[in-house]
């Protein structure tokens, strides 16, 4: 079994700064972390990887830098990763980065279950995950909580639990799917020391478009159909009532107070 997480590493700060004329993200000089959920999807893959001897990659896409990203989760036990990295990627909206990112896990020869965080915390889109399923045509389940039975038999298949704001619902998925992950799955392991000199060492392979030959107009900016049209920092409100005394006086002073409005 051959078993896939892409990740994403994001700026661990909260002092995002916007390029003017891309409307993107300025990731140079900014320090960078695996995106927390992909935490617990790198977490799942090595977890059936200790139980069904599985074969684990991980993948992700964005400049050099991104390579620490990999490294780390080598040293938690990941067996192989690649970089994703070429200039007419940059901009890449989420319908093209799953894109190149589906091209790559057909470059590599496809997967049997391809893992992702639920979300990235600097785009909040949770569109990635599925819109890799939809480029490769795959089935594919979200905020998954629990893997509960993986079946590798003649009907490759597993049983998922996916979180929902009302309850839980339990599906199953044949083989090769992809899923999302929430954090309720399992609690990301911290790297041993073996695990950190082997990723120092590791080899970490290189994919770019001369490998995936992917046209200009499906990648980067000029390939994302959505688009940044405007930054701006939202006004700040001022004012707002307070209200005091017996429930039923402070009802017809906020219901006057509405009126007044219209």
């Amino acid at each position: 079994m051959r078993v896939a997480v892409c990740i994403k590493q994001v700026p661990n700060t909260t002092e995002v700064k916007i390029d003017p004329k891309t409307k993107t993200l300025v990731r140079e000089g900014v320090e960078s972390i695996i995106n927390p959920y992909d935490m617990y999807a790198i977490e799942e893959a090595i977890r059936l990887k200790e139980k069904y001897g599985c074969q684990t990659y991980v993948i992700t896409m964005g400049p050099s830098q991104a390579e620490s990203a990999l490294r780390e989760a080598i040293s938690m036990g990941i067996d192989s990763a690649v970089l994703v990295s070429d200039r007419a990627f940059a901009g890449s909206d989420t319908w093209a980065t799953s894109l190149i990112l589906a091209k790559t896990l057909e470059y590599l020869g496809g997967f049997d279950l391809v893992i992702c965080g639920k979300q990235a915390s600097d785009g909040d889109t949770a569109q990635v995950g599925p819109g890799i399923a939809a480029h490769l045509k795959l089935p594919s389940a979200t905020y998954v909580s629990h893997l509960k039975e993986v079946e590798l038999s003649e009907n490759k298949k597993i049983i998922v639990n996916r979180l929902l704001e009302d309850g839980v619902e339990t599906l199953e998925v044949k083989l090769p799917a992809i899923i999302t992950v929430v954090k309720e799955i399992n609690e990301p392991r911290t790297p041993s020391l073996k695990g950190k000199m082997r990723a120092k060492s590791a080899e970490i392979q290189v994919v770019t478009n001369k490998q995936l030959q992917l046209p200009d107009t499906d990648v980067g900016l000029s390939g994302s159909p959505t688009s940044v049209v405007e930054i701006f920092t939202p006004p700040h409100k001022v004012g707002g009532k307070i209200f005091h005394g017996e429930p039923e006086i402070v009802v017809d002073q906020l219901l006057n107070e509405i009126k007044d409005l219209l």
